[in-house]
C-alpha cells in the first residue's frame, strides 16, 4: 500500500548544538516539488543547508546542498521510500551549531529527522484514478445524474452538452472501472461507449 502526506508537516530536533528542521508537504508534479523546496530554501535564507528529496511516481531526486555528498539528500530519499511514500517532498534544514557530526552523524541526523518527520505527519492511502468519457443521450441525463451520486468515490465535471446529450468525464479508482463502465452500457442499453481519458 503506497501512503502520501495528507498536508504539509514540519518537525524539529537538535543534535549535538545543531538545529535540524524537516519541512514535508504532498505534491503532484516535479514542478509542485521544486516549487515547495525553492519556497522553504527562501523562507530561511540565514540557514547553514537545505537537503532535500522528493518522490513523484517513477522519478525521484535528492540534493546534499553543500553536505558531504551522500550524507544528505540519500539519505533522506531512503526515508520516503523505507515508509513506501509517493507524491512527497521533503526540505531538511540546518542551523551549524559549530560541533562537526562526520559523515555518519550526518547521515543519521538527516535521515533521523526525515524519518520523524514523515512518520508523525497524517497520511492517506494513495489510490490509483482514471478518467472515463461517455455521451449521455438527453433522455437518460436526469437517470444517470441521480445514479452517479451513489457511485462512491467517482467525480463528475460539468457535462458538456451537444444537440443529442451531453459528454461526461468521470474520475474514479481504477478498480472500479469495470463495474462502472458496466453500469453506465446498461442505464443506456449499450448505446454508448466508454473511453479512458489519456492524461496529458
Amino acid at each position: 500500500m503506497t501512503e502520501t502526506l495528507t498536508g504539509p508537516y514540519t518537525l524539529e530536533r537538535e543534535i549535538k548544538k545543531s538545529r535540524f528542521v524537516a519541512n514535508a508537504a504532498p505534491v503532484h508534479t516535479i514542478e509542485d516539488a521544486n516549487a515547495f523546496i525553492s519556497t522553504i530554501t527562501a523562507a530561511e535564507p540565514d540557514a547553514t543547508h537545505h537537503c532535500w528529496a522528493w518522490q513523484v511516481g517513477p522519478h525521484c531526486r535528492c540534493h546534499d546542498a553543500g553536505e558531504p555528498s551522500g550524507t544528505a539528500g540519500r539519505p533522506i530519499l531512503q526515508m520516503i521510500t523505507a515508509q513506501k511514500l509517493d507524491l512527497v517532498a521533503i526540505v531538511v534544514t540546518r542551523w551549524f551549531g559549530g560541533v562537526k557530526l562526520g559523515a555518519g552523524g550526518l547521515v543519521r541526523a538527516y535521515g533521523g529527522t526525515a524519518a520523524e518527520c514523515l512518520r508523525e505527519a497524517p497520511k492517506e492511502e494513495l489510490i490509483e484514478r482514471i478518467r472515463l468519457s461517455f455521451h449521455c443521450p438527453f433522455s437518460l441525463l436526469s437517470l444517470m445524474q441521480a445514479r452517479m451520486q451513489d457511485w462512491t468515490g467517482t467525480e463528475s465535471a460539468p457535462p458538456e452538452f451537444d444537440s443529442t446529450g451531453a459528454q461526461i468525464v468521470l474520475t474514479l479508482p481504477v478498480e472500479q472501472q469495470e463495474m462502472i463502465t458496466h453500469r453506465i452500457q446498461d442505464l443506456t442499453s449499450g448505446q454508448t461507449t466508454v473511453a479512458v481519458v489519456e492524461e496529458d
